[in-house]
């Protein structure tokens, strides 16, 4: 039996456009959500946003502080949720 090479959700490949609060971190230009799960990545890690002590939590700063809906630190998994609400 050969394996079969996964195919990508065509929903997370769809351009979807992100709003103000969004666009402050990732750009105003439409982005699939493994794009602007990549960007927002890059920024949290440029801007050293990760916790030191407890990796999967990540600290907002003001720009992602409207993202996360005002609260100053959210986990990995809960980011991608408060992301999407964010997203057209």
């Amino acid at each position: 039996m050969a394996a079969t090479k996964r195919k990508p959700n065509p929903a997370f490949m769809k351009p979807m456009q992100p709003d103000a609060a969004l666009s402050a971190v990732v750009g105003n230009k439409a982005l699939p959500r493994t794009q602007v799960t990549k960007k927002l990545w890059a920024y949290i890690k440029r801007n050293g946003l990760q916790d030191k002590k407890k990796r999967t939590m990540i600290n907002a700063d003001e720009n992602l502080k409207a993202v996360f809906g005002g609260k100053k630190q959210v986990t990995m998994f809960e980011m991608t949720k408060l992301v999407n609400r964010h997203m057209k």
